[in-house]
C-alpha cells in the first residue's frame, strides 16, 4: 500500500467526518449535542438528522462500488448502476405499487415498507432474467443493448401509468422519485445496511477475478478464471447494491458514472483494490455534499446529482473525443 494511498483516504475520511458533522447541523432548525444524545424537544429533529446521514454514507458505498464494478467488468466508463436496466425496473415497481394500492388501507410505515419491498422485489426479478440471460449472450455488448432495452420498455410503461394516474398517486411517485432521503427510517436503515453489507461481501469476491479479467480475456483463463461466473457475480452483487438504494432512496442518477471516473484521475487505475476503497470513501463525500446542497436549496437529491453529474459525462466524452 503506497503512501499516496494513504494520504487519500486519511483526507477522505477526515473530510467525510467534518461533512457528516455539518450535514448534522443543517436544518430549519440550529441543534445541540444534548438533542443527539438525551430525550429533549428536538431529538426527534435529531433522529431524522442521523438517518439522513447514515442513508447517504450507505447510498455513497453502495452507488460507485455497483458503477465501478459495472465499468471494469465492461471496460467503459460511461457504464452505471443503471446499465443493465435494474433502476428502471425498480422504479416501474414502485410506479406499480403507487397506481394500483391506493384502494388499500396501510399504516404509513406499511406504506413505506411494501414501497421498499416492491423496488426490490422488481429488481430481483430482473437480475434472476439477466443471470439466466446473460448465458445466452457471450458478447458483453450485446448484455448492454439488452439492459438499454429493458430500461427503455419500463420507461414507456411508467409513461403510460403517469398519464393515466390520479393527481395524489402521480404526485406520491414523483416525490419517490427525486429521491427522499429525509424520509429513511430507522428500521429501513438497518435493513439497507444489511443488503449493501451482503453487496459488499460479493463484491470483495469479484475483485481479484476482476484484475485478471482487465489483463485480457486468455490471460484470466489461464490463470484459472471462471469468466462465466465472473460475469454472473458482477451483475447480482451490481443489481444488489444498485436496487437497495433506489428502493430506499428513489432513483439516484449519475453518481456511479462520475465517481469511478475522478478515482482514477486521483490514483493508479490499474489497482482495483485501492480503486474500490477510493470510490467508497469519495462517494460517501459526493453524498454528503449532495445531501446539504439538497437541504439548503430544496431542491430534490436527484435534480442536485444529475445537475452535477450531466456536465461532468460531457466532459467525459469530449476528452476520449481527443484522445
Amino acid at each position: 500500500m503506497s503512501k499516496k494511498f494513504k494520504i487519500l483516504c486519511f483526507i477522505l475520511i477526515v473530510a467525510i467526518i467534518f461533512i457528516s458533522i455539518i450535514n448534522l447541523n443543517t436544518g430549519f432548525l440550529n441543534l445541540n449535542f444534548n438533542d443527539f444524545l438525551s430525550d429533549t424537544s428536538n431529538n426527534q429533529i435529531a433522529e431524522i438528522r442521523v438517518n439522513r446521514v447514515l442513508a447517504m454514507l450507505l447510498a455513497g458505498i453502495s452507488i460507485p462500488t455497483s458503477g465501478f464494478l459495472m465499468q471494469e467488468y465492461f471496460q467503459n466508463p460511461l457504464a452505471g448502476p443503471d446499465i443493465l436496466g435494474i433502476t428502471s425496473v425498480a422504479s416501474l415497481s414502485v410506479a406499480f405499487y403507487i397506481f394500483f394500492s391506493d384502494n388499500i388501507l396501510l399504516p404509513e410505515f406499511l406504506q413505506n415498507s411494501f414501497l421498499s419491498i416492491s423496488a426490490i422485489i422488481g429488481s430481483l426479478l430482473l437480475m434472476l432474467i439477466l443471470l439466466s440471460m446473460s448465458n445466452k449472450f457471450q458478447d458483453k455488448s450485446y448484455l448492454i443493448i439488452f439492459g438499454f432495452l429493458v430500461s427503455a420498455f419500463a420507461g414507456a410503461i411508467v409513461s403510460l401509468l403517469q398519464f393515466y394516474a390520479e393527481n395524489q398517486s402521480l404526485k406520491n411517485y414523483i416525490l419517490w422519485s427525486f429521491g427522499a432521503n429525509n424520509m429513511v427510517s430507522r428500521n429501513q436503515i438497518t435493513v439497507l445496511s444489511i443488503l449493501v453489507g451482503a453487496g459488499l461481501f460479493f463484491c470483495f469476491k469479484t475483485i481479484k477475478p476482476l484484475i485478471g479479467n482487465s489483463l485480457g480475456t486468455s490471460y484470466a483463463q489461464s490463470f484459472g478464471v471462471n469468466l462465466n461466473h465472473l460475469k454472473l457475480l458482477i451483475i447480482a452483487t451490481s443489481s444488489l447494491l444498485s436496487a437497495s438504494v433506489t428502493a430506499f432512496l428513489g432513483p439516484i442518477l449519475f453518481i456511479g458514472i462520475i465517481v469511478p471516473h475522478f478515482c482514477r484521475l486521483i490514483y493508479n487505475p490499474a489497482k482495483l483494490w485501492q480503486q474500490w476503497f477510493l470510490n467508497m470513501f469519495l462517494g460517501m463525500l459526493i453524498m454528503l455534499i449532495f445531501s446539504i446542497a439538497a437541504e439548503k436549496t430544496q431542491i430534490p437529491l436527484n435534480v442536485i446529482s444529475s445537475v452535477f453529474g450531466i456536465p461532468v459525462i460531457l466532459m467525459m466524452l469530449l476528452r476520449q473525443n481527443k484522445v
